[in-house]
């Protein structure tokens, strides 16, 4: 199923396509088992629930809007897409447990400089010299600890997408160092442009969490 993206045309009318596409969707219900999302009726009306960085979203139906669940608070117009384009890729495919970096996606080498700069950069940046301090602040997203480096914590940002963020320390003759990676299935559930998207915006919400500030053209 393919993902339409045009995050570069604006993210209103990335929103718009994406809902267009899901609504066009023949089959919800098999689409919802391959994201490992819940198909509901609640109170009359048809809804996916699904799971987006520890936290349950709602996708009411046929009109498509998303919301968190038991909350009024506002969901980010990023946040939407990344959900909708996770449901609208999701093939089903098991988890290989098989790690790949992004230069390993496709395209994924021509678009890293720009990866590194939005999404490793900023954890370098904060977490570099106290890079302990990154399990602490990942567990608030779900995320627990992973054996790679000097300290690794992987998080279940959907169902079917763990994504694994990496810190060596620096010394005298070395600067911090990150990574971050993916399970080889990831291109069944997301695309590059997808994860480029995603990945800042985890690196800045857990910098939020560790309480620094994030630039506002971060995007």
């Amino acid at each position: 199923m393919s993902n339409q993206n045009n995050y570069d045309y604006g993210q209103e009318l990335a929103y718009k396509l994406a809902r267009e596409q899901l609504a066009g969707t023949g089959d919800i219900e098999t689409q919802c088992r391959k994201s490992s999302a819940r198909y509901l009726e609640i109170d009359s009306r048809k809804v996916i629930v699904i799971e987006y960085l520890n936290q349950s979203y709602l996708i009411s139906l046929p009109d498509i809007e998303v919301s968190l669940m038991n909350s009024q608070a506002p969901v980010p117009i990023e946040d939407k897409i990344l959900m909708l384009h996770y449901l609208i890729s999701a093939k089903g495919t098991l988890l290989s447990n098989k790690m790949i970096t992004y230069k390993e996606l496709p395209e994924g080498a021509n678009y890293f400089p720009n990866f590194t700069q939005r999404a490793i950069k900023p954890l370098i940046d904060h977490f570099g010299k106290e890079p302990h301090r990154l399990i602490d602040v990942a567990g608030k997203l779900g995320g627990s600890s992973a054996d790679y480096g000097d300290v690794a914590v992987t998080i279940n940002v959907f169902s079917q997408v763990p994504i694994t963020f990496v810190l060596w320390r620096g010394d005298e003759e070395f600067a911090p160092r990150g990574s971050i990676m993916f399970d080889s299935t990831i291109p069944d559930y997301l695309s590059t442009e997808d994860l480029n998207v995603l990945c800042s915006s985890i690196a800045w919400r857990l910098v939020k969490l560790l309480g620094g500030d994030s630039p506002g053209g971060r995007h």
